[in-house]
């Protein structure tokens, strides 16, 4: 895959919870250089991106419920509003996994349908914590997420354990049939691991490490 594709792929991610504004800065700008479309930061920097990145066309996207999805629906809906507001244009939210586990299903649904309304059609992704899940699970929550209108599924946050693997990007592309996209992310660090991913049916690659990606080398970033 050419690097220019590659690049058209990647939502270029910095979530750490120790980043400075003087990182965050720094990252932004290696956004511009290497021309990444989307990139995602928490919340309370959102504004801050958004400021340096919207005269460049390049989109900022929020985490919501990161990095646990345990938070409540209407926490998660607030948050949600809050960052579209500070200049957020896609929204990736975690899934209440508890909810999952306890197999209540339609609180599962409910909480994503919740969040894609708040998001008023902007772009929507649903972290389901693969590594998390059992095979019958994956397969369930994915219907959920299709039912709920998001956009995509989306393999992990990539900070609780596991993270995006082949098997399960072909399984999410299998049971979605294309009718919503598969975003891998989580442990992603070279090119192959890129375009293996692609291969294997995603449709949007997330990863802090995506310089060293697209540099075809090696990053020790995880999230």
């Amino acid at each position: 895959m050419e690097k220019e594709k590659l690049i058209e792929l990647i939502d270029y991610t910095l979530l750490s919870p120790v980043a400075s504004k003087a990182v965050i800065k720094t990252f932004c700008l290696e956004a511009i250089t290497y021309g990444f479309r989307t990139v995602f930061v928490n919340p309370w920097y959102v504004p801050y991106a958004y400021t340096i990145l919207s005269p460049h066309g390049i989109k900022v996207g929020a985490p919501i419920g990161f990095s646990l999805g345990g938070a409540t629906t209407r926490v998660k809906v607030e948050e949600t509003k809050a960052a579209i507001e500070d200049g957020a244009s896609e929204i990736d939210m975690l899934v209440n996994l508890g909810a999952m586990k306890s197999r209540e299903f339609n609180a599962v649904y409910q909480d994503i349908d919740a969040v894609v309304r708040a998001a008023g059609g902007l772009t929507t992704k649903v972290i389901i914590e693969t590594s998390l899940l059992n095979q019958a699970e994956k397969r369930e929550v994915t219907e959920i997420v299709m039912t709920a209108g998001a956009d995509f599924v989306k393999t992990a946050t990539g900070f609780n354990g596991g993270g995006a693997t082949v098997e399960d990007i072909e399984l999410l592309s299998n049971i979605s049939q294309g009718k919503i996209g598969v975003k891998a992310a989580g442990g992603i660090k070279t090119y192959e691991d890129a375009v293996k991913m692609i291969e294997a049916g995603a449709t949007r690659i997330g990863a802090s490490g995506a310089v060293a990606i697209i540099q075809n080398r090696k990053s020790k970033a995880d999230y």
